[in-house]
């Protein structure tokens, strides 16, 4: 395996790290606010302004011609997202960081099965196998033993 696929998976596995760390600072800043759908459009605020800096640093705003004839599902990610902070906001008190991320990855998991299987958004079809099934049954065991 090259250096780089080695770089990628770190790289996701301190994406992952930050997600799980975001959970719980999201939870408080719902707490304070007494409103998790106001704590998630805070935290995506305080991320449009640090990703708009390091874009307008870097010199790569996009042309409103390479914009515009992106399909209308290109557009969702923001709201994808949206819905995954307000739910970690609103249920880390509930549930804890453990069940959370195992929850996570679990829908995660589901939700490639699907997407692979049909090639989804350009990407190639990969064959859901009887090791993938396992996989996701691994997880969905863990998000059941992280409950006891």
């Amino acid at each position: 395996m090259s250096l780089t696929y080695w770089l990628a998976l770190g790289a996701v596995a301190l994406g992952g790290a930050g997600i799980a760390t975001q959970a719980p600072i999201n939870a408080t800043l719902a707490r304070q606010t007494a409103d998790p759908v106001s704590a998630a459009a805070i935290s995506f605020g305080v991320g449009f302004v640090v990703l708009s800096a390091i874009v307008l640093a870097r010199g790569t705003v996009p042309s409103l011609s390479a914009l515009a004839p992106l399909p209308w599902w290109a557009w969702t990610g923001g709201a994808l997202g949206a819905i995954y902070v307000w739910a970690a906001a609103w249920s880390v008190d509930k549930i804890g960081v453990v069940s959370l991320v195992a929850a996570l990855v679990f829908g995660q998991l589901l939700a490639a099965l699907v997407l692979d299987a049909m090639g989804a958004f350009g990407m190639a079809s990969r064959e859901i196998t009887p090791q993938r099934i396992g996989a996701v049954m691994l997880v969905a065991a863990g998000l059941v033993l992280s409950r006891f």
